[in-house]
């Protein structure tokens, strides 16, 4: 097990022993904050968008379902007339950058969150570690009415009009600590100075949201076949908060999985989806559009993968909120 994995284990269990990170902790929130005031004071340069910049983003390490919640709020737009494009870190990508995100995208170039968006979007998307030169890449393609960047929360070096905060009541703020004692980027006061979207299944606030999962569906689909929750899977996932898939699993009537956990953005390989016997894998979205280029290089790999797909789902407050937000920037919705 990789130290980065020991550590995210501690942090879903609360693990007593984190303190002995509380020095490293200290030190990180320090150098966050001296960072802070250097772009605050002029110091670091800031660049603002010639558009509405729009960032979804956390405080948490890990999943918290902004993804979902991105594809939700750009179909949502395009279903308005709005004209937006997405700008992204691109994690996982190898570029060069910055980089147009195609259709014929892969996960090795731009990273495998991108390539989900934009294939679930159909929408305008630039990565890179330069946000700027990401935005400028889209401008020179695209006439856009509004920018959203997955992620980049921290990212000083944007100026951005509106901030989205998921938080994932489920997984909450852990024991409420900064990195690495706690898996918090930013102190929790930072919840104060965005809007918070709550994302549970029983929410407390208004402005909450939930992931709805549809019907499984197979990867290397040959035939038609009809999903059997009864069967033995093998649960493969790569991503940040991996209890969320499995309970997911379980609302589907999925009983019998083995686990196999991965780091988020992990770069797959064949070796990681041979096991001794033939039964089936299971994993997310996400996942899948890492696991089918291997699919596409080995056509004689006749074990079965199954696809859960979810899909965001808005309270009505989220959309008037929304609307309002845009409305003071100057963007109708039709």
């Amino acid at each position: 097990m990789s130290v980065a994995q020991l550590i995210q284990n501690a942090w879903n269990r609360q693990a007593k022993w984190l303190i002995v990170l509380r020095p490293l902790s200290c030190l990180y929130h320090l150098g966050f904050w001296v960072n802070q005031k250097l772009y605050e004071k002029g110091i670091k340069a800031v660049y603002t968008a010639p558009v509405p910049v729009m960032i979804i983003g956390n405080i948490t390490v890990g999943g918290s379902g902004k993804t979902p919640l991105l594809i939700h709020l750009v179909n949502y737009l395009q279903s308005q007339n709005v004209r937006v494009g997405i700008i992204s870190r691109g994690y996982g990508g190898k570029g060069p950058f910055p980089a147009y995100v195609g259709l014929d995208a892969t996960p090795d170039q731009v990273g495998d969150e991108p390539c989900l968006i934009v294939q679930s979007t159909g929408a305008a998307m630039a990565v890179g570690s330069n946000r700027q030169q990401s935005i400028e890449l889209l401008l020179a393609k695209h006439e856009l009415d509004l920018i959203i960047s997955d992620d980049g929360l921290q990212h000083h070096a944007l100026a951005r009009q509106l901030e989205w905060i998921v938080l994932d009541r489920n997984r909450g703020l852990g024991n409420g600590k900064l990195l690495p004692e706690g898996y918090l980027r930013e102190p929790k006061s930072r919840l104060n100075t965005g809007t918070v979207i709550e994302h549970a299944a029983q929410p407390e606030t208004e402005l909450n949201m939930h992931l709805e999962v549809a019907t499984p569906y197979l990867l290397n689909a040959y035939e038609s076949r009809t999903f059997d929750p009864k069967q033995d899977f093998y649960a493969v996932v790569g991503i940040g908060f991996p209890q969320r898939f499995y309970r997911t699993l379980e609302s589907l009537g999925v009983q019998q999985f083995q686990c196999h956990e991965f780091p988020d953005h992990y770069d797959y390989d064949l070796t990681d989806l041979q096991f001794e016997d033939t039964n089936p894998i299971i994993t997310t979205e996400k996942d899948a559009v890492k696991l089918l280029p291997i699919l596409k290089h080995h056509p004689d790999f006749n074990r079965e993968i199954w696809v859960v797909p979810v899909e965001a789902v808005l309270s009505s407050a989220c959309y008037r909120v929304l609307n309002q937000q845009l409305a003071d920037l100057g963007i109708s919705i039709e």
